[in-house]
């Protein structure tokens, strides 16, 4: 996948290395790469109860034993500097409060020479769709499961998402665009 090729160009990574998810939700990328690349450890973190439950049962059902998930927010994550060598999320900026702490965040627990791959959505109406679909259900069914996020998406525009990433000191970084996403892959000198 792009995510993977763009992460490691050989199309692995080394033994052993450790890769955070930011905002995992369900757990979807988190429990692919757990199950694609046994030999590294996968954390997927996010703040919804009912999301992590989702995600554990799902890495409980694949019997993955190094995908692991945990309660952390992103703007001030419990992991101390230097502690991930991969660090990816997905249409996490559309709910941020504070985009720059998180990137500031994203760079203190990547070790140097970590790499992190970023997506968001292009198109505000595309990344909405899920999280009205997300109240919608919450509203339904009286159960707000502990849901938080806006009903409506933020979209950073091309220069936003370079400024946002611009204010760390990456040895490397690089954003582009595909499709209905936007991309941010960046290297911690």
């Amino acid at each position: 996948t792009l995510m993977i090729r763009s992460i490691w160009p050989s199309g692995k990574p080394t033994p052993g290395e450790k890769l955070i998810e930011l905002g995992c939700g369900p757990g979807f990328y988190s429990c692919r790469f757990a199950e694609c690349f046994r030999a590294i450890s996968v954390l997927g973190v996010d703040r919804s109860p009912s999301q992590l439950n989702r995600a554990r049962e799902k890495a409980r059902a694949l019997k993955l034993n190094n995908c692991f998930f945990q309660s952390d927010n992103v703007l001030d994550l419990v992991h101390p500097e230097n502690s991930f060598d991969v660090l990816i999320a997905s249409r996490l900026f559309t709910v941020l409060p504070d985009r720059e702490r998180a990137v500031a965040e994203m760079y203190r627990v990547l070790q140097p020479g970590g790499r992190c791959f970023i997506a968001e959505p292009r198109y505000a109406f595309w990344a909405s769709l899920p999280l009205f679909t997300m109240w919608l259900l919450a509203g339904v069914t009286r159960f707000k499961n502990g849901y938080r996020e806006p009903s409506k998406a933020k979209v950073l525009s091309p220069c936003e998402l370079d400024r946002l990433f611009a204010t760390q000191p990456w040895r490397q970084m690089k954003t582009w665009r595909e499709g209905r996403y936007q991309y941010a892959l960046c290297e911690k000198g």
